[in-house]
C-alpha cells in the first residue's frame, strides 16, 4: 500500500501580515482659511449636533456642497495586539460640527440625516478668536486634554513661550499648572501644560 504524504501546510498568523497604511487625515475645516476669512465675523454660525459616529460624514457632504464648516480632529494612538502602533483620527469635540451660513446651509446639514440639532451661535467674534486657538494647538500637536466642564478662574494671556498670545484661564490637574483653551459657548475645551512663562491678567 502506498501513502501520501500530505503537503505541510502553511498558516500565517494575523500579526505576520504586513501593517494597513494609515490613511492620511481629512480636511477637517473648509475652506482652510475659514476662520481667517473676514466674512466669518459677519455670517451667521451654528453649532451642530450628530448622531455617534457622524461628524465625519456630516463634514464630507458639507465639503461637498462647499459649505463652510470646522470639526477639528486629532490623532488618536492605539497599541495593536501585535505591538504595533496604530494612528487613527477622531473629532477633539465628539458630536459636534461648526457650522457657518445661513438657513441654506443650516438645512443642507439637516438633510444629511445626522445632525439631530443645530443651535445658532450669536457671540460671533468670541466663536472666531476661541476656535482660531483651539485650531492653532491642533496644528502645533500638543499633548491636549479634554476638559468637558469649564473651571472658574481668571483669564490670562500667555507673554513668551510657545503659546506666548494664547488667552485662558489657569487650572491645576496632578501637581501641573495648565492652561485651558474654551470654546465658550460650547461650555468646553482643551487644557495644555504650561512650561515656565509669564503670564498677565486681562478682562
Amino acid at each position: 500500500m502506498t501513502y501520501v504524504i500530505p503537503p505541510v501546510l502553511s498558516f500565517v498568523s494575523i500579526f505576520d501580515l504586513p501593517a494597513m497604511p494609515i490613511l492620511p487625515p481629512e480636511p477637517d475645516c473648509f475652506p482652510d482659511d475659514l476662520l481667517a476669512q473676514p466674512e466669518s465675523l459677519e455670517s451667521q454660525w451654528w453649532l451642530l449636533y450628530t448622531r455617534t459616529r457622524q461628524e465625519k460624514k456630516v463634514v464630507r457632504q458639507l465639503r461637498d456642497a462647499e459649505i463652510g464648516h470646522y470639526a477639528p480632529m486629532i490623532p488618536n494612538r492605539m497599541r495593536s495586539p501585535a505591538g504595533r502602533i496604530r494612528t487613527s483620527f477622531v473629532p477633539l469635540f465628539p458630536t459636534y460640527v461648526f457650522l457657518r451660513g445661513g438657513d441654506e446651509a443650516r438645512h443642507e446639514a439637516i438633510c444629511t440625516g445626522c445632525v439631530l440639532k443645530a443651535v445658532e451661535i450669536l457671540e460671533i467674534e468670541q466663536l472666531v478668536e476661541d476656535l482660531t486657538q483651539i485650531r492653532n494647538l491642533v496644528e502645533m500637536g500638543v499633548p491636549m486634554t479634554i476638559e468637558s466642564r469649564l473651571e472658574p478662574g481668571t483669564m490670562v494671556r500667555v507673554k513668551n513661550g510657545s503659546f506666548r498670545g494664547y488667552e485662558g484661564t489657569v487650572i491645576r490637574r496632578e501637581n501641573e499648572r495648565r492652561l485651558l483653551v474654551a470654546v465658550r459657548f460650547m461650555e468646553q475645551g482643551v487644557s495644555v501644560k504650561l512650561e515656565d512663562c509669564q503670564l498677565e491678567m486681562i478682562g
